[in-house]
């Protein structure tokens, strides 16, 4: 017999052994797999079976946050579109609040995959590092950018006058501002698509920030 019985933040599994024993596993929750595998090509509608054909052909592979959209016939090709939109930010300003925003969203997937990009991008592993923590003391204008990404993230847009006054100092223009909060949203969903389902990680992962500021 096996009895469960749900005590946040953790999962306390008592169970009655083979001879008459009783046994307690005490569980984070976060250690509880979720019931979502990434669906493979096979599993998924035509228009996602394109979709994960072209990724391959450019990425060599279809990353497994991607392959999760397409649990939704059109969500993938949606959040695509989204993302690859035109912007006035260039690709290491876009990964600047990538950065930001997945770490204040607590997205281990997000904050994986943009420390590679981020460094396919010109930044240092140090950098993106430095970046996660809110600030970008190697450069002035993506410390201003990072600030504002990060404030925007955790107070929902609100944000206070002397960052909005240091974003424009720093020479970007209310075009940049507008972009920077739909850059916010975008990665903001596949943050909370991953906290959700939680699915494996397929990029390296994200060094610590702890151990890099004890290092520092």
């Amino acid at each position: 017999m096996t009895i469960y019985r749900v005590v946040l933040p953790f999962i306390e599994v008592r169970f009655i052994a083979m001879f008459g024993t009783e046994k307690t596993i005490t569980l984070k929750t976060e250690d509880i797999m979720r019931p979502f595998d990434v669906p493979k090509r096979d599993e998924v509608n035509e228009q996602n079976k394109k979709i994960f054909d072209d990724l391959k052909s450019k990425l060599g592979f279809v990353p497994n946050i991607y392959a999760t959209y397409a649990y939704s016939d059109n969500g993938l090709g949606r959040y695509l579109s989204f993302a690859n939109g035109k912007t006035s930010l260039n690709n290491k300003e876009k990964e600047v609040v990538n950065l930001i925003v997945s770490q204040v969203n607590g997205c281990t997937y997000c904050q994986a995959a943009h420390t590679a990009l981020g460094k396919m991008n010109g930044f240092t592993e140090e950098q993106t590092i430095q970046l996660r923590t809110g600030e970008a003391p190697f450069n002035a204008k993506f410390d201003a950018l990072v600030k504002l990404a990060k404030t925007v993230a955790e107070n929902s847009g609100k944000v206070t006058d002397e960052v909005l006054e240091n974003f424009f100092a720093a020479g970007y223009t209310k075009e940049n501002l507008v972009d920077v909060i739909i850059n916010v949203g975008e990665k903001a969903t596949t943050n909370y698509l991953h906290n959700v389902t939680k699915i494996p990680v397929d990029f390296p992962e994200a060094p610590s920030i702890e151990e890099f500021k004890q290092a520092s």
